[in-house]
């Protein structure tokens, strides 16, 4: 499908504009008008995270006149693999003021629009207003399908993308499209390609499943590709369709995705015709884990105690690692044993215990405390009432009671 252009062209492009954008200019699909219509261009780029990164940058290269920052977050060391917007001093640094510098750097022709806050249902529909297109970075259910809806009402279009260890995913989504005709272009929405959010810790985040760093460069740059398309009206967008990209064996894929009639949002019958509450949509964590972890919670500092009794031999507890073996092999509390969570979801994991009437108590730790929270609702149902999990995990630990090992 072919859309009309997003944005009108600019009056003109100045002599420093058109020095620097010829390679653009010849050719024949961009063109001066093309140009214009970049500079006219108001985009905006929701985190300055993997995505965003080379979203944002290659944006500004392209000369899309004013860019959008929607970002909260301070720059980590983790993020330096792969978020190369930001650098080594800019570590601890607002991630939205970091790229805004960058931005300057690599074209200081465009104006950048900082948003350094968290979207949430009081002001995505405020800061989304004023922009032609959204190109979207997060890396969190919940936000997508806010992103998703908020777009959706207003009518602006939007270019998603995904990652996760070796793979990738990039779509256009624009159900309130038209063709160059006039007639509706039925395009799906997030909803259309995902109307359930994954069930609660199926889904690793980057965080806890790790990504590639050079992913990031080829999502985030298709998706400025795409965006490009869109603002200037030419070749055919991802709109419809989904792009899948296997980095391991340089495999890309496309797959139509139709619109929904059923669709939630844009179908024939919408359900949702407001923001709802998207952390309670999605949830971090499943009902049953929630249910398993309250009231059986304890602290890194609570955990340290009682270790320290254990080793002088005045209490029992087994002390297991639900993580996975490349994460124990960074880091670890000392006398924890390594069960990944998995072998509890088979029920491996229980033959590996104590019995239930054994005495021995059962405590789990994860990296933060959301796969032992699910590991901890299996233990439950097989009858390990006194099990608890470690709120926080092995970052808690290293924050407050072992700074001198490594946090990833």
């Amino acid at each position: 499908m072919s859309f009309p252009p997003l944005v009108e062209p600019a009056d003109e492009l100045t002599i420093d504009e058109v020095r620097r954008y010829s390679r653009h200019l010849i050719i024949p699909d961009v063109g001066m008008t093309g140009q214009k219509r970049l500079k006219n261009a108001k985009v905006l780029v929701i985190g300055a995270g993997g995505l965003g990164s080379p979203a944002l940058m290659y944006l500004a290269a392209a000369g899309v006149g004013t860019i959008g920052v929607a970002e909260f977050d301070e720059v980590d060391e983790s993020n330096l693999q792969r978020q190369i917007i930001h650098g080594q001093s800019d570590i601890g640094r607002p991630k939205a003021e970091s790229a805004r510098d960058s931005i300057a750097e690599v074209n200081p022709l465009v104006n950048v629009v900082v948003h350094n806050e968290r979207l949430d249902n009081d002001n995505v529909m405020g800061i989304f207003e004023g922009y032609d297109l959204i190109v979207d970075g997060t890396d969190n259910f919940a936000t997508r399908y806010m992103v998703n809806d908020a777009a959706y009402f207003l009518g602006i279009p939007y270019v998603w993308g995904s990652i996760y260890r070796f793979d990738g995913q990039a779509s256009a989504f624009w159900p309130t499209a038209t063709l160059e005709d006039g007639s509706s272009a039925e395009a799906p929405c997030y909803r259309c390609l995902y109307p359930e959010p994954p069930p609660p810790g199926m889904v690793p985040s980057c965080a806890e499943g790790g990504v590639l760093g050079v992913l990031c460069a080829s999502i985030g740059s298709i998706q400025v590709n795409e965006a490009i398309k869109l603002l200037t009206g030419v070749g055919e967008p991802l709109v419809g369709q989904l792009m899948i990209y296997d980095a391991l064996e340089m495999n890309y894929r496309k797959l139509k995705v139709r619109k929904d009639p059923s669709c939630a949002l844009c179908g024939d019958n919408p359900t949702v015709t407001g923001l709802i509450d998207y952390e309670s949509f999605c949830g971090a964590i499943s009902d049953e884990a929630a249910d398993a972890a309250a009231g059986h919670t304890i602290s890194v500092v609570q955990l340290e105690h009682m270790l320290k009794e254990r080793e002088e031999g005045s209490r029992d507890f087994v002390l297991v690692d639900v993580r996975e073996p490349n994460e124990w092999e960074i880091n670890r509390i000392p006398g924890a044993v390594l069960i990944p969570k998995g072998e509890f979801l088979n029920g491996n994991a229980l033959a590996e215990l104590p019995s239930v009437d054994s005495g021995t108590q059962v405590v789990l730790h994860c990296k933060s405390g959301v796969r032992s929270a699910e590991a901890l609702a299996v233990l439950k149902g097989a009858g390990y009432d006194d099990a608890v999990h470690v709120g926080g995990g092995v970052v808690a630990w290293v924050n407050q009671i072992d700074p001198s090992q490594p946090s990833y």
